[in-house]
């Protein structure tokens, strides 16, 4: 049976697992469906976009979501899985902070707070 500890973990795992693994799969079959996501950002990080690409950005950072949801995933890589969780807790802060909080951003919250417990728990 598991501890109480482990299911906390895995359902925190489990839970970012699909957050990033349903973005990562939608933005790389729809990547301008994405492009209001990228609204609003300072003007280095809009420069930083405009020089790679919308598309090009936006498969970067769905493939990267992807990455995170299968490394959830891993069982078998704790210290992986810790660097992955605090890598979404920086994203999640990051969107907060550079795109602000409205009707949509509001929802990073909980993501965040997922991403920093499983950190810590790792």
């Amino acid at each position: 049976m598991l501890s109480n500890q482990k299911r906390v973990e895995w359902s925190l795992r489990l839970g970012l697992a699909a957050m990033f693994g349903y973005s990562g799969v939608d933005i790389l079959l729809h990547p301008t469906a994405w492009h209001w996501a990228v609204r609003g950002l300072p003007a280095m990080v809009q420069d930083i976009i405009n020089a790679v690409g919308f598309d090009t950005y936006l498969r970067l950072q769905g493939a990267s979501e992807l990455l995170f949801a299968l490394v959830f995933l891993l069982w078998f890589w704790p210290r992986l899985t810790r660097v992955v969780a605090l890598l979404a807790a920086i994203e999640m802060a990051a969107i907060l902070l550079m795109v602000g909080v409205d009707s949509i951003t509001f929802r990073d919250f909980g993501p965040l707070g997922a991403a920093v417990a499983l950190f810590f728990l790792l």
